[in-house]
């Protein structure tokens, strides 16, 4: 991508023809319609604002205008440091620019759009000071261990593996870090997002966000060793455990067994016993399965046949070699385990992808995910642009995103889900904070004069 910082104009965004005819997914002409009539900027705002909305005292009437936004425009035009004073703002510049990609940055110590003017002024006061603990995780990392798709195509047979990824990680900021405010994204394309947005999440330094990204390493390999994943020591840390035993077994002895059949083939199962540190286990599986090369049973079959075997020969094995004691999970974790991109979380200045973007290769919108109910989510099944245009030149589509009955569109499901189970009880929340912090205050002031 050309990272090239320019600014420009705002174009007259006037609908020439308000029914065009529908060809393909994504198109500057529908990118317009979509940012006029769909987007929900009153909802983003009330986000990205956290209960700084001006109607307390407490409030901090400048938090959302120290909040960087980058626009990505067509032909690859990079705008970053963006920012906006209040929810008008914002929604002007995205209609006069009507970005391909819209990413959310850091909340910053001054104003990012006036960064320039602190710098010449010889203080450094431009400084990250608050952003959501964020992850992202990519199909496209899992393509040694999916045999449907490669690179960024995705289907229902590989999209579960980003559903498990999405159960064991929800599942451990919740139980092992106490996080509440979760939001997961569906990217747009081949993967998903995670905004954890607790107000201690939001407040962690680089060193902390680190050491989180760290609890959550597992897979440290590379294409060149056959071994990516090692357990060490004689028992599972909890939070694996819980992983192991919850969720990763079954999915891999059930739906991955039976989507991709990894053992049903010399290539795959060779990747498989290249994790088996004993070569007597290795050339005795490998000669029973060249053997039975021409069996007539399914793939799947097959698949299911020669995992159980491998179990039994390591359990036979397990108590005379340390190293083969956890091989059995170490298998299932290289298979299932959530490939993060741990960078992605350990800098508060790096940028994420808004929701409700638009990916211009799908034109797919970036819709909320419920991790309680992410086993119904098709990525397939996510709207497309050409999808809502058609939705609103049938009449079936109310352009007001903030009507409470657009819940039966194509879009409004998702939107309803954004407020009712992860803003409202986020801003509830941020709220209480506000209003213990000024509580707080006053009351040191008042002690400080009762001398």
């Amino acid at each position: 991508m050309t990272r090239e910082e320019t600014e420009t104009s705002g174009e007259d965004m006037m609908i020439d023809d308000p029914k065009p005819k529908i060809e393909n997914d994504f198109n500057v002409h529908y990118l317009r319609i979509y940012y006029g009539n769909l987007f929900p900027y009153t909802d983003i705002h009330k986000w990205l604002s956290y209960g700084h909305d001006g109607k307390h005292p407490g409030c901090d009437e400048y938090y959302f205008g120290r909040r960087e936004f980058s626009f990505t425009l067509e032909n690859d035009v990079y705008l970053r440091y963006k920012s906006f004073k209040n929810a008008s703002l914002m929604e002007a510049a995205i209609k006069s620019n009507f970005p391909y990609k819209i990413d959310i940055g850091a909340v910053y110590s001054v104003d990012p759009d006036k960064r320039h003017a602190y710098a010449q002024s010889g203080t450094n006061l431009f400084t990250p000071v608050e952003r959501e603990l964020v992850f992202d995780i990519d199909i496209t990392d899992y393509d040694d261990v999916r045999y449907c798709c490669s690179g960024a195509d995705v289907c229902s047979k590989c999209w579960p593996l980003m559903t498990v990824a999405i159960k064991v990680i929800d599942t451990s900021l919740r139980e092992d870090f106490g996080f509440k405010h979760i939001l997961w994204v569906f990217s747009g394309r081949r993967g998903v997002h995670c905004w954890v947005c607790d107000a201690k999440a939001r407040r962690l330094t680089n060193e902390q966000r680190s050491a989180v990204a760290e609890y959550f390493r597992v897979y440290k390999g590379n294409e060149n060793n056959a071994k990516k994943v090692d357990l060490m020591g004689h028992s599972l840390h909890p939070f694996l455990a819980r992983s192991y035993v919850d969720f990763l077994k079954s999915f891999f002895e059930g739906e991955l067994q039976a989507t991709q059949s990894i053992f049903s083939s010399k290539e795959k199962y060779e990747k498989i016993l290249g994790m088996i540190t004993d070569e007597d286990i290795q050339a005795d599986l490998r000669g029973k399965w060249e053997n039975s090369a021409r069996s007539s049973l399914s793939e799947e079959a097959t698949s299911l046949l020669r995992w159980e075997q491998l179990k039994k020969a390591l359990q036979s094995k397990r108590n005379k070699a340390l190293s083969l004691r956890t091989c059995v999970e170490e298998i299932v974790f290289t298979f299932t385990y959530p490939r993060i991109d741990l960078e992605v979380s350990k800098q508060m200045n790096h940028l994420l992808k808004a929701p409700f973007c638009v990916h211009p290769k799908t034109g797919r919108v970036c819709v909320p995910i419920d991790p309680n109910n992410c086993d119904e989510f098709d990525p397939l099944a996510v709207p497309t642009l050409s999808q809502l245009i058609e939705e609103i030149n049938s009449g079936g589509l109310r352009m007001d995103v903030d009507d409470d009955d657009s819940d039966s569109s194509l879009l409004g499901k998702s939107i309803k889900f954004f407020r009712s189970s992860f803003l409202e009880p986020l801003l509830k929340s941020c709220k209480e904070e506000i209003e213990s912090s000024y509580k707080t205050k006053i009351a040191k002031t008042k002690d400080s004069f009762s001398w």
